[in-house]
């Protein structure tokens, strides 16, 4: 119950019952106070205004027409007009009226209408009395004007005058009526103002609310009404829009903390990795190094042939060193956008043939053959320095990983160019086993091998693909392995330049 006295709809009601009653209440009292003195004013005003009009029209208008507007002028007005001349009357509407002051004295007069009091007397001046009378025979009011004319004539004008006591209860209870209909009226009224301006409010709360929990799909329908309440579900639905689009975007920021807290984690952990990697990779270089520099210092083989070896395997593992060292500090540079890539046009066709044309020993030697038909120059938009790095790890990659299908071992590039992008695709095939579905994700881990062992004779670091993945993340483009019948192939795309 307390919750419906407090609406909008029940203040607006019980607010308009209030004005109501508070107006009906301040006319009544002004009733009481001021309708009694205002009646007499107003005949008092009428009766001088008469006077006034009859004083011109005797002077200026022939003595029918005079009759006729005098006449006219009684009739409209409700007046007894007697006009008399040295105690003749000259013109009478009234039969009685006439014979009262048409015959008598003037003492007599006063006699009959008690009219000898002086505060009885509304208005007086030199040439007009007006008074309230009452006729003692029949005891009704009257206002009495009795005046002199500008043609010396005598002039009465009597006006009946309601009692105003009771027009002012007849005003009173009119009033109360009034009061009644228009609280009725009123409450119908407020009932539908209140359900065109309530109703909209409503809707405003209701997406307030559902705002308050976060759900923002309801908006404000706006009604063209350019009103206070459209403007303010204008406002609403904007503020809608931006704190939506604000949560969506604390998501976002929120999502990508997670994100980057996940990465940490994962650094974290690949730190971990990484020291306990490169502690194994470095464990065994620095080893050998160790043990032969004590033999060729305990000069354990004297003959110049084995200090030499010595010597060479020394140099060797330094280089290795030295090799994993300077590819772990690109590949750091690489990870943390440290290093800045130039951007040129150069022949992809042309840096793949160099690149064989480089390993044709070593393919010989394993009697590798090599499938490469590309002619015509392919130009492709990158650094050409790292590009290079991807063809050779991809390359160098099949060459320790080929082994005899069908009797031969084989390496083929391709390139493809794409259909719906302007990019190449280069592709490395060898031939050999399939990697397994479990180590395909992971090959582009740094220093991982398939071969747990990680067998010094097949060489590398296990750095050359993550490499590869690091320098690829950075153009942003497709790369990738996938299995294939006889063999694996990796893959990556690049930039086609574009025509000058």
């Amino acid at each position: 119950m307390k919750k419906m006295f407090q609406s909008v709809r029940a203040k607006l009601f019980l607010t308009l019952c209030i004005v109501v009653l508070m107006i009906i209440a301040f006319l009544v009292i002004i009733n009481n106070s001021v309708l009694e003195s205002f009646y007499y004013y107003s005949k008092k005003n009428a009766s001088l205004k008469a006077f006034e009009f009859i004083n011109q029209t005797i002077v200026n208008t022939q003595i029918n027409d005079f009759n006729l507007e005098i006449e006219k002028l009684a009739l409209t007005n409700n007046f007894d007009i007697i006009i008399k001349k040295q105690d003749e009357p000259i013109y009478a509407t009234n039969k009685d009226f006439s014979k009262d002051f048409g015959e008598i004295p003037e003492v007599k007069y006063k006699v009959a209408y008690n009219v000898f009091r002086q505060d009885d007397i509304m208005y007086s001046d030199q040439n007009v009395t007006i008074r309230k009378i009452q006729d003692k025979k029949n005891g009704l009011n009257f206002i009495l004007l009795s005046g002199k004319l500008e043609n010396e004539a005598e002039i009465f004008i009597r006006m009946p005058i309601t009692l105003i006591k009771e027009s002012v209860e007849i005003s009173n209870k009119f009033l109360y009526l009034i009061a009644l209909i228009a609280v009725v009226l009123g409450g119908i009224a407020i009932t539908w103002i209140t359900e065109r301006f309530t109703k909209p409010i409503e809707e405003l709360n209701d997406i307030a609310n559902k705002m308050a929990n976060l759900d923002f799909t309801q908006k404000y329908r706006i009604h063209d009404n350019n009103d206070e309440i459209d403007e303010l579900g204008k406002s609403i639905n904007t503020m809608s829009v931006k704190l939506e689009e604000t949560i969506q975007q604390l998501k976002r920021n929120n999502m990508e903390l997670e994100r980057d807290i996940e990465e940490k984690s994962k650094i974290d952990e690949m730190r971990k990795q990484f020291i306990s990697d490169v502690s194994h990779e470095l464990k065994t270089p620095i080893a050998l190094i160790q043990g032969y520099a004590e033999g060729l210092i305990e000069n354990v083989n004297s003959d110049e042939e084995n200090r030499k070896f010595y010597a060479d395997v020394i140099l060797d593992e330094a280089g290795k060193m030295d090799t994993l060292v300077k590819r772990l500090l690109e590949l750091m540079k690489l990870e943390y956008g440290e290093r800045e890539f130039h951007n040129t046009k150069f022949d992809l066709v042309e840096l793949i043939h160099e690149m064989i044309r480089n390993s044709k020993v070593m393919l010989e030697e394993q009697q590798i053959k090599v499938e490469f038909k590309e002619k015509e120059p392919i130009y492709i938009f990158a650094d050409d320095f790292y590009i290079e790095q991807v063809v050779r790890n991809y390359f160098t990659n099949a060459i320790k990983n080929i082994q005899k299908v069908n009797g031969q071992k084989k390496i083929k590039i391709s390139l493809k160019k794409t259909k719906e992008k302007d990019t190449i695709k280069a592709c490395v095939f060898n031939s050999g086993e399939n990697i397994s579905e479990e180590n395909l994700g992971r090959i582009w881990n740094r220093f991982y091998k398939v071969d747990k062992s990680r067998n010094r004779k097949a060489g590398g670091t296990g750095i050359g693909l993550a490499l590869v993945k690091a320098i690829m993340n950075q153009y942003g483009t497709d790369f990738g392995v996938q299995n294939k019948k006889g063999g694996v192939e990796f893959y990556f795309e690049v930039k086609l330049a574009k025509e000058m």
